[in-house]
């Protein structure tokens, strides 16, 4: 099994429930296991028109390979209704796969750790709630370290509900 992480966000309909709801369809899936949620998080949109977005990060385990993962993650956005009219369309869900174990992977349609990952405050601020000591590979560099960037504090971000991390002690 496979720790990885997902990064939620949706501006279209209820959105805060739809994240809600996709995190129990991820956990549905077999061989997903979700193992925390952060907190919901409102954003404004990132070089796109639109009302402001719900985000949040999820931890799972997994047996299945990053590909076969993202494949799943596509699946439970079509059934909240995800179109791709457009790159930066606003959308019903989005699902990103941020991180998968302490692989890296530069493929023409699929590279991990998540290209913007450190570029969006949105993905970067949920992250420390799941493992504040958490290192993104091939950067080598903590979460918390890099969430400290001057250029994502110009970015909105309001925590708006907590997170749930059942199986993190102390």
């Amino acid at each position: 099994m496979t720790l990885a992480y997902l990064g939620l966000g949706a501006n279209l309909g209820d959105a805060g429930q739809t994240l809600k709801d996709a995190v129990i369809c991820l956990a549905q899936q077999t061989d997903i296991t979700v193992i925390a949620k952060s907190g919901l998080y409102l954003t404004a949109p990132v070089n796109a028109p639109g009302p402001e977005y719900y985000n949040s990060v999820v931890a799972v385990q997994t047996a299945l390979s990053p590909r076969q993962l993202l494949a799943a993650c596509h699946l439970v956005e079509s059934h909240f209704g995800r179109e791709r009219h457009y790159h930066h369309a606003s959308r019903t869900l989005d699902i990103d796969l941020l991180l998968y174990g302490d692989q890296t992977l530069a493929e023409e349609d699929l590279t991990v750790p998540h290209p913007r990952l450190t570029k969006r405050a949105f993905v970067l601020a949920p992250l420390p709630e799941l493992d504040p000591k958490l290192v993104i590979p091939g950067l080598d560099r903590n979460v918390c370290e890099l969430l400290s960037q001057p250029t994502l504090a110009m970015q909105a971000i309001e925590k708006i509900s907590p997170g749930c991390c059942p199986c993190r002690k102390g």
